[in-house]
């Protein structure tokens, strides 16, 4: 780790963009009130005292005086957004519920989930004790909360209680310290930042600009709310004294030019062994080949983004690039905040699409199978990346409902025809009751008369997502998943079109933005050559370029990479580099040339509809019959099981 890059003092401008960039924020509602603060307090207050109350009960019942019960304590203590004090309006609550040693696990899921289930202020109560880390979901007078639960090797929990301390992991069992993870890292955090107050609202403003740039999602293989945390911490370590505008400019610049997969760090791991695995290539082979880690501050050390594939880190680069060349144009005044926060077009970036579409019978059951299968998306990422026709799979975090067009009850979308503006026909079946959709954008390799088959892919995934499904005794009646290839034109059948002519009205001002502010790059470029006699008016420019050229070379000397086995990123190691990446936004890697956009349009992928889907257990015969009822009608579309072939999708 290198010491701070620049200790510079906030200079008037700098405060000025920061005015700036914080009403920005204001109208994407990222500030809480001081009342809708006072309630969360209140909320978390209720629910300590109900972890007093159940603790001290569960003693009694085992025969402990009253005396010594009262005294054992217990405490929520709250983590993620709430914690860094970041949280958004509407946003739900992580808490922990830690209890003492004479309190067990059992003793949460049963009589403290029951306690809870009869607060007045309590609904949507629901435990998910099978989960990697066990929780309580529940809405508490109008907040949702995510509750976990720790049972310390400690006889009582006092109210000042730091959880801080690695010895308190020594003899507890996995779950509890996956747990106690959440605030630990997040207490951690917010120890190592040299301005609390700057890391917040640079933090607030980095979490708006990766949701709406669909870069939001540790499951999906993007990165998640603890990722970004660190990795603003992180660049405040850099310029301790930077305002926060300036440290979301520097931001992207350190991001941009990081070389991975050289682990970001906010701290040099200590040396402690309580057993518990941590994040070390040199011991884990596995650890090795992660592709953009970033590691935890807090023992056991992980790396937070494991699930990080090839095309979402094309994906993630691609948008640290634009956010450096947008924020560039924004501190040289020549753009708003507004433009930082703009979401791009997904939809007229790609011409061809996996539409993953999950239906079930009740609402109940359609949370808890979105919720699985969302959580294996990633899976049919990685199996579409090992098509070696396939340059990127890009994901689309954004969970859809299915449009059903005005007057229709039984809008379908089986057997889209891709000249057909009504995705119904006499042969369709009805849309379940309840059913979303995920999108992936595929961008194909440049090879003449190319056939892709993508049946294996599809057919893995949902092979996988079954079984789990089935392991854990969740799948019911109505649960599918169906996944079929369509072409841009026909995304009308499945998304209001409103939706689409928005993103389109968004890429074509986008794309005048882009053309300008080149043309004015190089105009300015043509003075500059022309007349070298003379001072650039911009001179005043100059030394903050310097700044962040001699910035990044300070940067690169800490993330020299020590691993051979994972590629190079691909980032551009100039401001104009970086601004480049805006000339062909469609385009995600730096590689890539401008012809790439227009030798699409002679990959065409044959219209033919793969459609995989799951069983339920009581419907195998219905897929079966469906499967049959396929065959018959036109070659556009089949419909096969999770254990029969679906057709190739062809490229010619």
């Amino acid at each position: 780790m290198t010491s701070a890059i620049s200790m510079a003092e906030p200079k008037p401008e700098d405060i000025q963009k920061t005015k700036e960039l914080e009403k920005a924020l204001e109208p994407y509602n990222v500030f809480e009130t001081e009342a809708e603060l006072n309630h969360r307090m209140e909320i978390l207050a209720k629910l300590n005292t109900l972890v007093k109350q159940w603790v001290r009960d569960v003693a009694i019942s085992r025969n402990m005086p009253p005396q010594m019960a009262e005294k054992l304590g217990g405490k929520i203590y709250t983590f993620g957004s709430y914690r860094l004090g970041v949280h958004h309006k509407g946003a739900d609550i992580d808490a922990l519920c830690v209890a003492p040693c004479n309190i067990e696990r059992s003793d949460y899921f049963t009589s403290f989930f029951e306690l809870l289930k009869k607060q007045p202020e309590v609904t949507e109560c629901r435990s998910v004790e099978e989960a990697f880390v066990p929780v309580i979901k529940m809405n508490f007078d109008g907040v949702e909360i995510d509750l976990l639960f720790a049972r310390l090797a400690l006889k009582e929990i006092p109210d000042n209680f730091d959880l801080r301390d690695d010895m308190l992991l020594k003899n507890l069992d996995p779950k509890s310290v996956r747990s106690l993870n959440g605030c630990r890292v997040t207490d951690e955090i917010l120890s190592l930042v040299p301005n609390i107050d700057n890391f917040r609202l640079a933090l607030r403003a980095i979490k708006l600009w990766a949701k709406k740039h669909g870069i939001y999602s540790n499951s999906l293989g993007y990165f998640g709310g603890v990722t970004w945390a660190m990795l603003v911490a992180r660049t405040c370590q850099l310029y301790p004294n930077a305002a926060p505008a300036t440290l979301v400019h520097k931001f992207f610049l350190v991001c941009s030019r990081w070389k991975w997969p050289h682990p970001v760090l906010l701290k040099h791991p200590e040396n402690i062994n309580l057993g518990f695995p941590v994040w070390d290539p040199r011991v884990n082979i596995s650890d090795r080949y992660h592709l953009m880690p970033i590691i935890t501050p807090a023992y056991p050390q992980q790396n937070s983004t494991f699930n990080v594939t090839e095309s979402t880190k094309k994906v993630i680069l691609a948008e640290f690039n634009r956010g450096m060349a947008t924020t560039e144009e924004i501190m040289l005044c020549k753009a708003t905040w507004d433009r930082l926060f703009e979401a791009p077009s997904f939809f007229y970036r790609y011409r061809h699409f996996i539409v993953l579409l999950v239906s079930s019978n009740t609402a109940e059951d359609h949370l808890e199978w979105c919720g699985l299968v969302e959580s294996k998306i990633r899976l049919l990422v990685g199996n579409l990346e090992r098509n070696q026709h396939i340059s990127l799979a890009h994901v689309n975090p954004k969970c859809f409902d299915i449009y059903r067009q005005k007057g229709s009850q039984n809008a379908s979308t089986n057997n889209c025809d891709e000249n057909s503006s009504n995705p119904s026909d006499e042969n369709s079946k009805p849309i379940a009751p309840f059913c979303s959709m995920w999108f992936i954008g595929l961008e194909f390799e440049r090879m003449e008369n190319l056939n892709v088959d993508l049946t294996d892919s599809i057919q893995s995934f949902t092979a996988q997502v079954h079984s789990h499904a089935v392991n854990i005794k969740m799948l019911k009646m109505g649960m599918q998943i169906e996944a079929r290839h369509v072409k841009r034109k026909q995304l009308n059948q499945y998304l209001d079109p409103e939706l689409l002519k928005r993103e389109r009205r968004s890429t074509e001002h986008h794309n005048s933005f882009s053309n300008s502010m080149m043309a004015s790059k190089k105009r300015l470029s043509s003075e500059l050559s022309s007349q070298p006699q003379k001072k650039n008016r911009n001179s005043e420019t100059q030394p903050q370029q310097h700044e962040e050229n001699s910035n990044a070379s300070s940067v690169g000397s800490e993330v020299s990479t020590s691993s051979s086995t994972a590629k190079a990123s691909r980032t551009p190691t100039t401001p104009d580099a970086s601004l480049a990446s805006l000339r062909h936004p469609p385009l995600l890697t730096s590689s890539t040339s401008a012809k790439a956009s227009s030798s699409l349009s002679s990959t065409e992928v044959s219209s033919s509809i793969t459609t995989t889907t799951i069983p339920s257990m009581s419907s195998c015969n219905d897929v079966d019959h469906q499967s049959a009822d396929a065959s018959k009608t036109t070659k556009s579309s089949s419909t096969a099981s999770a254990g029969t072939s679906a057709p190739e999708v062809a490229c010619s």
